[in-house]
């Protein structure tokens, strides 16, 4: 289906927003493909960002994508559920349309995870930066955030976060690794007109609008501490805890049986890694059959996991909200990195309208994760993104 696009006039200059949101619940690629570009397709758009769930055709919705864009640059990947304009989601696509006359907009595939090394990765932000110069928004100081997004099944977000942090410098930066709607089987990346595994995709963004990266969880310290004595860190893999088979030592943690663990459990239960009084979730993935204990971020023999305890979510999300609006004003739009196990708590404590409502206050659009990433960090059951504000550079 062709989609006609409106001629730029004064009136439709100023309808447009610097940034527009859309969504499709539909399950048909080429219908929710067209659902999003009714609403998207402008003649200053300059680039799209989406997210959308691993139970599409990928194959198709790519291909349906790229048709219905006709050219603009797309980027996303596949969640563990939406957050659209309502607020959670599951099952569907939401998207961000970015007007090239308030954004300069770029993005770079990585394919080779393993081989990332400092000179590709300063290679690519180089190459990102100078592709924002020519447009001239704004000074790059200030005024440029990067958004990646990773495999979520891939276990190289610590090295190659730490690799790309090094060569962004000073710009702020976060993002969130890709789902499949909770079933652990494969999280894809777009970019370059098809999704991917094994890679990710880096989005420079350069604008004259206020903005301010976060990062924020609601989880507080117990007394309690679990010494990993026997780990595979290659695979995020801990087979002892206090020299006994790890799930039966966190299982002792929290009161239940092996047999009794499952993600709920996890959610509620979180352990963590202090570093100068800071506090980063070390989640755990799965239970093994050999009693070791899986996890969505790194660990390595030796290191000390804190026992954790939750805090009211929503009031901690709000909170951090409250502030930010009150330095930059009402947000234009928030890009949120949800992690999935904030989302299975929400929802198990009957909490999934009110959470949605915050959401929808703060103009919120982004996806639930396997995992948040900020400043170079691999973080878990984080809320963790970039609010975008109101004023313009001299504005």
């Amino acid at each position: 289906m062709d989609i006609d696009l409106p001629t730029p006039t004064a009136d439709t200059t100023a309808r447009q927003d610097a940034v527009l949101i859309a969504q499709s619940r539909s399950r048909d690629p080429d219908m929710a493909a067209q659902d999003l570009a009714r609403s998207l397709l402008h003649p200053w758009l300059g680039g799209v960002l989406f997210f959308c769930s691993a139970e599409y055709d990928l194959a198709a919705l790519g291909q349906a994508l790229e048709q219905h864009f006709g050219g603009v640059r797309l980027c996303g990947c596949t969640t563990a559920g939406e957050i659209t304009d309502e607020g959670y989601g599951r099952g569907g696509i939401t998207a961000i349309g970015f007007d090239h006359r308030d954004f300069a907009l770029d993005y770079a595939v990585i394919d080779d995870l393993d081989d990332f090394s400092l000179l590709a990765a300063q290679q690519l932000t180089d190459r990102l930066l100078d592709q924002c110069r020519q447009v001239g928004i704004a000074p790059i100081k200030g005024h440029t955030f990067a958004l990646t997004l990773l495999d979520g099944l891939s276990a190289s977000e610590e090295r190659v976060l730490a690799t790309l942090n090094a060569a962004l410098g000073s710009i702020p930066h976060f993002g969130g690794s890709a789902g499949d709607d909770n079933r652990l089987a494969g999280t894809h990346v777009y970019g370059d007109g098809r999704f991917r595994t094994g890679a990710a995709v880096v989005v420079m963004l350069n604008t004259a609008l206020d903005f301010e990266v976060f990062t924020t969880h609601h989880l507080r310290p117990l007394a309690d501490k679990l010494v990993v004595t026997a780990a595979d860190r290659e695979n995020r893999r801990v087979i002892e805890l206090n020299a006994e088979p790890a799930a039966e030592e966190y299982a002792r943690l929290v009161g239940c049986r092996v047999e009794e663990l499952d993600e709920e459990t996890f959610a509620r239960h979180p352990l963590a890694v202090r570093l100068h009084d800071q506090a980063y979730v070390r989640s755990i993935q799965r239970v093994n059959e050999d009693l070791s204990l899986s996890f969505y971020c790194a660990v390595e023999n030796g290191i000390v996991l804190t026992a954790m305890r939750a805090a009211p979510i929503l009031d901690d999300l709000r909170e951090v909200l409250d502030g930010i609006e009150a330095r930059l004003g009402p947000p234009r739009l928030v890009i949120g990195c949800d992690c999935f196990l904030r989302r299975l708590e929400i929802e198990s404590d009957g909490k999934s309208e009110a959470a949605s409502a915050l959401l929808r206050d703060y103009r919120v659009v982004g996806f639930n994760t396997y995992g948040e990433q900020c400043n170079g960090m691999h973080l878990n059951q984080t809320f963790t993104g970039v609010v975008i504000g109101q004023s313009r550079l001299g504005g």
